[in-house]
């Protein structure tokens, strides 16, 4: 698009600057300014970001661009399995079993009494064992400081030599 001549705003219609500000605008001196570091606000996507777009661009790509045509034909064989005479009967015999104590008429038992048999030892055998007791603690408590010190005698010499020499020559 050309601009032409005609087109452009006259000097009359062009806005007025203040003549200070123009001033101002004409003098200004760049070294007055400080340094400022930029920061990016956009952030660029990553190398690993682009390679994981471009990833899944190709599969959904090559989703929709897939040729059923290029598949094999399968028959689907569907196996029932039914079960034989015996596993029916099997399962015939625990259902009956299964309804007979759900529907058992517990009123129908017999009342009974419980005999409780105690095997307890009698008076003799109680008095047996308190016995053997006694004499085990008596053994396992026995203080030696009570026994009275004896002095033992020999009453059994040994021969003297001239003794033997008798009983040799005999």
């Amino acid at each position: 698009m050309a601009c032409s001549v005609s087109d452009s705003p006259s000097l009359k219609d062009l806005p007025k600057v203040a003549t200070d500000l123009k001033s101002q605008l004409e003098g200004f001196n760049t070294s007055c300014l400080r340094d400022v570091d930029t920061n990016e606000k956009i952030v660029l996507p990553s190398a690993e970001d682009l390679a994981k777009e471009k990833q899944h661009t190709a599969l959904l790509q090559g989703v929709e661009q897939f040729q059923t045509s290029s598949l094999r034909r399968t028959e689907t064989v569907e196996k029932i399995v039914l079960p034989n005479a015996l596993d029916v009967a099997t399962e015939k015999n625990q259902k009956s079993l299964f309804d007979g104590i759900e529907k058992f008429d517990a009123t129908r038992l017999k009342h009974t009494e419980t005999q409780e048999k105690n095997p307890l030892p009698d008076k003799d055998a109680i008095e047996a064992e308190k016995e053997k007791n006694k004499f085990l603690n008596g053994i396992e408590n026995f203080d030696p400081s009570k026994l009275k010190p004896t002095e033992t005698c020999e009453k059994n010499p040994l021969p003297t030599k001239d003794v033997i020499e008798q009983e040799k020559t005999a």
